[in-house]
């Protein structure tokens, strides 16, 4: 059956105009935005709340060498030694040496209240796999407040327009109308009223995050469903490095709180993680204990668990000053006392989740794709920057420094539309009379990536995962043709599809490297000392 869009809507609507469309409103979308508006009219299109984003939800800050006394050569050596060798090391080195001016401006700028010393020097912090204090924060809600700086003043520009409550639904290539491909805007989905509009732009920037949500347990809001990298490849892009999910070893553990990361500065500051018996552990995994590398840590705590047959481990910051630990990280402080936890005095219940992934949309060093005048940016996008696993904060400085980059290299962005656009017509569509249909597989999905496609993986897991997610992606295009399309039902789409690519990429790694971890295939091989990236035309090649 056919994997391209059905017609459902109540009515087409007249095709709107825009030089760059971008679908997000995180830190990439935003940075972007205040930048590509200097040369052209900008269209920001976001699924909820203009601050809903993995953005506003990041709490450790971000990277960048600020500090006199480090050097952007050891930023770019830590980033290397992490990525355990799939790094693009000119893609690391750009954007390292862009950070300092970048987060900078931030501040200066844009008004970002980052943390300072009493002298008015920044304030830094060092986090899991760093060799310095290189993290620009402010208190525990860095993402918070840079979403805030950025958005106040994409808001206030004559030349930015906002909609929220707008979905993508797919891509506008031009290889549909007989041409050569190329993307030229989208079909968009209006959240509250069903309508589908038909926007034309003569860039497309996909700033839409993450795909945390394929995953039963997740530090990511709803909003992360995977949704530009499912376009993209429906669209023709090239899809890298899926494979490489991370999982952040500290969320709270406790049956009400939903997705709440316990950020990695507690450990930069000191923290300890142990069993709940009160023994450290880490020791015997890492030579940097609780501040290594987050796949070391996540699965460490995996194998721990599984070990003593505890369900979380804990992390103690007892042992600092009470009055440090509440001005330091005042929002996780708060959250913690609402469920009776109080880290001045007790251990923080905790257990990995799905956080980061980095995979996503292949793009060159200014994000653009293979599809011409498509650009993907920030988390959706797959560089070389991170390559088998991330430094802890370079994720916010990717989206600011990719955000700059793009929209200087759009600038140039020409296309030739077609002289009839095919408009989205609803058909024979129904309404959906089904919902359970819609949460059952979510659910299965979120199931099934956890305990098949997670921490550690085996040939034989990931092959049932590859069965299962066959038949539920065939289910979904059945109820996604028969009926008319609700936000739900897209980002059930493209979540599947999102499982299936990473399915699909860790079974073509026969070896374990960085976040990808196959007890089948314990060691890593210089055969694989390559991207993984797939295709939906071509089939897999090597980058």
């Amino acid at each position: 059956m056919s994997t391209e869009p059905q017609s459902h809507s109540t009515h087409a609507e007249r095709p709107e105009q825009t030089d760059y469309l971008v679908l997000g409103s995180g830190i990439a979308g935003l940075s972007f935005a205040l930048r590509a508006a200097e040369h052209g009219r900008v269209l920001i299109l976001t699924k909820h709340s203009s601050a809903d984003s993995n953005t506003a939800w990041a709490q450790g800050g971000i990277a960048a060498v600020l500090d006199p006394h480090d050097s952007v050569d050891a930023h770019i050596q830590d980033t290397l030694t992490v990525g355990d060798g799939l790094c693009h090391p000119d893609v690391v080195a750009g954007y390292l040496r862009q950070a300092p001016a970048a987060v900078t401006e931030l501040r200066e700028r844009y008004g970002v209240r980052f943390d300072v010393t009493p002298d008015g020097e920044w304030a830094l912090a060092r986090e899991g796999g760093h060799s310095a204090r290189r993290v620009a924060h402010a208190k525990d809600t860095t993402g918070q407040e840079i979403e805030r700086g950025l958005l106040g003043a994409v808001l206030a520009h004559p030349h930015i327009t906002v909609r929220e409550g707008w979905m993508a639904v797919d891509l506008l290539n031009l290889a549909k109308y007989g041409g050569r491909a190329g993307c030229f805007g989208a079909y968009v989905l209006n959240t509250q009223s069903g309508q589908v509009q038909t926007i034309l732009a003569r860039a497309t920037i996909l700033a839409t995050g993450g795909a945390g949500k394929v995953y039963l347990y997740t530090s990511n809001p709803d909003v992360a469903t995977g949704d530009g990298v499912a376009m993209a490849y429906r669209a023709g892009a090239q899809i890298g490095n899926m494979e490489f999910f991370q999982f952040h070893p500290t969320c709270l553990y406790h049956p009400e709180a939903k997705s709440f990361l316990v950020s990695e500065a507690l450990r930069g500051e000191g923290g300890v993680l142990k069993l709940r018996s009160g023994e450290a552990f880490m020791e015997r995994y890492h030579p940097m204990k609780s501040l290594a590398p987050r796949d070391v840590v996540a699965r460490a705590i995996d194998a721990e668990l599984k070990r003593t047959g505890d369900d979380h481990v804990v992390l103690d910051m007892r042992h600092l000053p009470a009055e440090f630990l509440v001005e330091r990280f005042p929002a996780i402080h708060a959250r913690c006392m609402q469920y009776g936890i109080d880290m001045r005095s007790q251990p923080i219940p905790v257990v990995p989740a799905a956080h980061y992934s980095c995979g996503g949309v292949v793009t060159d060093i200014d994000g653009r794709t293979c599809v011409p005048n498509l650009f993907a940016i920030g988390e959706v996008a797959m560089t070389g920057l991170h390559g088998a696993c991330r430094l802890a904060s370079n994720s916010l400085l990717e989206g600011l420094v990719m955000g700059h980059r793009a929209a200087d290299a759009v600038a140039q962005s020409e296309i030739d539309l077609p002289s009839q656009i095919t408009p989205w017509i609803s058909g024979d569509a129904r309404d959906p009379n089904e919902a359970v249909v819609v949460t059952q597989n979510w659910d299965e999905v979120r199931r099934l990536m956890w305990n098949y496609v997670g921490i550690v993986r085996t040939d034989r897991r990931l092959e049932r995962a590859r069965r299962r997610i066959e038949l539920i992606r065939e289910e979904i295009r059945e109820y996604y043709w028969d009926f008319k399309i609700t936000s739900d039902l897209l980002e059930l789409r493209n979540l599947a599809l999102c499982a299936h690519l990473i399915i699909d990429c860790a079974q073509r790694r026969r070896e374990s490297r960085g976040l990808h971890y196959n007890i089948d295939h314990l060691g890593k091989s210089d055969a694989y000392l390559r991207d993984t990236i797939v295709h939906r035309d071509f089939g897999p090649s090597a980058r």
